[in-house]
């Protein structure tokens, strides 16, 4: 009987398929075309009305007996009975708007047209729901004060002003509440309107309410304390002054009146009273009277006192304050800067849900339950969830189960699914099942517009948005890349590297603005990142060379830029110490909000993205020289906004060592051909069960999740670009600092060792006397060595007074012009 009932397995409930997706509209107005089309036909349909609208006001009469004894097959006018210039649609809708409804106030209706027009094509981002009720609201008004005031002047019209909707309306109030009621409700109205819309009208009626208060001339006294000292005496012998003391230091004091003024005098008066009798207030009378006098002839001047600042000792304190700057805006210089939009991508059909065979699931489930009742493993259920190219089948095994049992299963399961890339993980991390991942017989694309267009994206607030691709449960996976904080990329060739990569950057490039981002591009092959080249202006970053290439493709160079970013980052890390934050987000809101002086070297950060391609061809080339910045970028650099991504073909344990897998928490893997490969880069396997095309293993964490990479294809990339290339963007790349001269600054006067000169110090010296042109770069060019021992080598040509010292990214001076002197040099310093 067990066995009976465990072969019965409960047939799923095939979900409802929308009438909408059935019919193709699913997603129809999402289409940025589909939009604009509807934008065009609002717009047309504003223009129609109104011209009818106009053509109204001369032919209504003539038309409106016809339309309203209007006979079989008139409508059609083929006699040109009506005379609108819109002709009869023209004539009736205007006949039934106007006259019929609202109206003059009709003319609302082609307005809020336009405004539909615009919003869908893009032109404004306005709220139509807010457009609609405010405008709604003010057509209704406007037909009943046109009905109630505006009849006399249209005495002798065939229409009435405000239409009969108003007229009706009008005239249902008045029955109630009467004409002065139904003018109170009409005021009440346009105010309140206007006070919604701007706050100008509430200080109107303010002022029409209390002029008094808004006419009264208003003079402003400033008595600025001169004398410091002597303001410290006045506090310690009376302290009522510190009442009167409305600042740090000076002295102010406001008043609205001249009856203010009189009351302080009064105060001081009496003081003087005490000491100089009546001849003092006899004088202080006659000042009073003449005051008064003066101020009577003043009543009608508005006097203006403009204040002077007055420079304070060193010590003191201001009184006054600043006004208060606005924040500072890093996107201004480029302010008309436009997002990328999603017209760009290529939209794949089926990209959004799974291709779902409902024969070639039942065959797999039955496939499976058979395999293992073959080796008796008994389960209780089994479930599976399609994704886009990979199906998930998870099984609740029975009692008395190991599941060191089912993974041994592996090479039979894959045997009798005839399927290549089955991969076991039991258990799935949170449930109590154990998942099969079996590859789908036709998979599905998943197109990067899918994943830029899905509500997840477009609401992240992340700082470094990166999405990739889908799980299996066809959802979208992104990640941060500001959090990671490094990525490491690896896999076989043509397994999908390239095609991440640029996922990586395109969705950086759709979130960020170029004030906010800045790219360094590491390529090695010299053709994966050339498409970027048109936005080097825009968002690439690199070294202040004049020969410098915005992409990085001379290995030689590498170690150059490595070096530059890590005095990026150390100078990044001074002034985040200057100003007392730890991160790069509270150092650019400090900046923003105006807390940083720019005077002192403040400045704002940009994220910067190091993006290298075949990392395994630089350790080849540079070994050491290159590992070594690499691993310090990677250590140090995440509290100050710089992240790395780095990808190889050859995950081996000398490309990727211990020391930089330890710096780099972010792994993704694509397909490799052997287990150990996929140890070193997950330290577990799986990769080498992928079905390559995209398919990879994203480890952040405890577990590695099983993605689909998104495809963005080359002309995709290309068109982004030349989007972003046509617009204004910077002068010049965002430039690093250079190398040589921050040695050179750092260095002061230099102390080398000349006994203990480099085997190469003598070539490296005749090479630059004879090709008189001297610079680190042409040294490593030269003898093929890195750029530390090439550094190095212009040190001591430098104290052995050859070259001169450096001088930005301009050559060094030569000193010596020709062999003869310098064979001379050569043997004094061997001496």
């Amino acid at each position: 009987m067990a066995k009976k009932k465990a072969k019965k397995v409960k047939k799923e409930k095939e979900p409802s398929i929308p009438l909408t997706e059935i019919l193709g509209f699913d997603n129809i107005f999402r289409n940025d075309k589909v939009n604009f089309v509807i934008g065009l036909l609002a717009a047309a349909l504003s223009a129609f009305l109104l011209l009818s609208f106009i053509s109204y006001f001369t032919t209504g009469s003539v038309d409106q007996s016809l339309i309203e004894h209007m006979r079989q097959g008139e409508f059609l006018n083929e006699g040109r009975a009506f005379k609108n210039s819109c002709g009869s649609a023209g004539a009736y809708v205007s006949h039934f708007l106007i006259s019929e409804c609202f109206g003059l106030a009709a003319f609302v209706v082609p307005a809020f047209l336009l405004i539909v027009a615009l919003r869908f094509m893009r032109i404004y981002e306005l709220s139509l729901l807010k457009w609609f009720m405010g405008m709604a609201i003010v057509m209704v008004w406007a037909s009943i004060t046109l009905a109630e005031f505006a009849t006399r002047l249209f005495q002798n019209s065939w229409f009435n002003p405000g239409g009969k909707h108003g007229l009706y309306v009008c005239n249902y109030l008045e029955n109630i509440i009467g004409a002065p009621g139904l003018t109170i409700i009409l005021g009440f109205i346009a105010l309140a309107l206007l006070t919604y819309v701007t706050a100008e009208t509430v200080f109107i009626i303010r002022k029409m309410l209390n002029p008094v208060k808004y006419f009264t001339n208003k003079v402003k006294f400033t008595i600025i304390n001169l004398n410091e000292e002597l303001r410290k005496t006045k506090e310690k012998e009376n302290d009522e002054t510190d009442e009167v003391m409305t600042g740090e230091g000076d002295v102010q004091e406001e008043t609205e009146d001249e009856g203010d003024a009189d009351a302080g005098d009064s105060g001081e008066e009496d003081a003087d009273m005490e000491e100089e009798g009546e001849e003092h207030s006899q004088e202080e009378t006659e000042e009073e009277e003449n005051d008064n006098s003066q101020q009577a002839q003043a009543d009608d001047i508005e006097i203006e006192i403009i204040k002077m600042k007055e420079e304070k000792p060193a010590d003191s304190r201001q009184l006054v304050e600043e006004e208060e700057l606005a924040p500072y805006d890093p996107k201004r210089d480029l302010e008309f800067y436009q997002y990328p939009t999603l017209d760009l991508l290529k939209k794949y059909d089926g990209d959004d849900k799974p291709h779902i065979d409902l024969e070639e699931q039942t065959a797999n489930k039955n496939r499976i339950v058979e395999v293992l009742r073959n080796f008796d493993v008994e389960i209780s259920s089994i479930k599976a969830t399609v994704g886009p190219t990979i199906t998930l089948y998870e099984i609740t095994p029975g009692p008395k189960v190991r599941i060191s049992k089912i993974r041994n299963l592996e090479d039979d399961i894959a045997l009798s699914l005839s399927a290549l890339g089955i991969r076991i993980i039991a258990p799935i991390p949170g449930k109590g099942t154990i998942g099969i991942e079996v590859p789908n017989a036709k998979p599905s694309i998943v197109s990067m517009e899918s994943i830029l267009n899905s509500k997840k994206f477009q609401e992240t607030t992340m700082d470094l948005p990166c999405a990739i691709g889908k799980t299996i449960t066809n959802e979208v996976y992104m990640f941060d890349l500001a959090k990671i904080p490094h990525l490491l990329v690896a896999g076989a060739t043509g397994q999908g590297k390239s095609v991440g990569l640029n996922a990586i950057i395109t969705s950086l490039l759709y979130k960020k603005h170029p004030a906010e981002l800045k790219i360094v591009l590491i390529d090695p092959k010299k053709v994966e990142f050339s498409i970027y080249e048109p936005i080097m202006n825009h968002f690439l970053a690199k070294v202040p060379d004049d020969d410098a290439e915005p992409i990085i493709t001379d290995v030689t160079k590498v170690v150059r830029t490595l070096n530059s970013l890590c005095i990026e980052m150390d100078t990044r890390y001074d002034l985040l110490k200057a100003a007392g934050a730890r991160n790069i987000k509270e150092y650019n809101k400090k900046f923003i909000a105006r807390h940083l002086n720019p005077n002192d070297g403040h400045r704002y950060m940009p994220y910067i993205v190091v993006i290298i391609d075949e990392f395994g061809d630089l350790i080849m080339t540079a070994g050491k020289e290159i590992e070594l910045p690499i691993a310090r970028i990677a250590q140090l650099a995440r509290a100050v906004g710089i992240h790395m991504v780095i990808a190889t073909q050859r995950p081996t344990t000398t490309i990727i060592t211990g020391n930089i897998k330890a710096n780099f928490p972010g792994r993704i893997a694509f397909k490799v051909s052997a287990m150990i490969d996929s140890k070193t880069i997950l330290d577990r396997p799986g990769a080498n069960q992928l079905i390559g095309r995209g398919d990879m293993l994203f480890l952040s964490g405890n577990e590695p999740v099983r993605v689909q990479c998104a495809f963005v294809d080359t002309p995709e990339v290309e068109r982004i670009n030349e989007f972003i290339a046509k617009q204004q963007g910077y002068l010049k790349p965002f430039e690093l600092p250079d190398p040589e001269s921050a040695e050179s600054d750092e260095g002061g006067d230099l102390n080398v060792d000349l006994s203990h000169l480099d085997p190469l110090f003598e070539d490296a010296a005749r090479m630059i006397v004879l090709e008189q042109l001297g610079s680190t770069s042409g040294i490593q060019r030269k003898f093929s060595i890195g750029y530390n021992r090439a550094g190095r080598l212009m040190d001591q040509l430098e104290q052995a007074g050859i070259v001169g010292p450096a001088s930005g990214s301009k050559p060094r001076e030569i000193y010596i012009q020709d062999e003869n002197s310098l064979n001379k040099l050569l043997k004094n310093l061997k001496r």
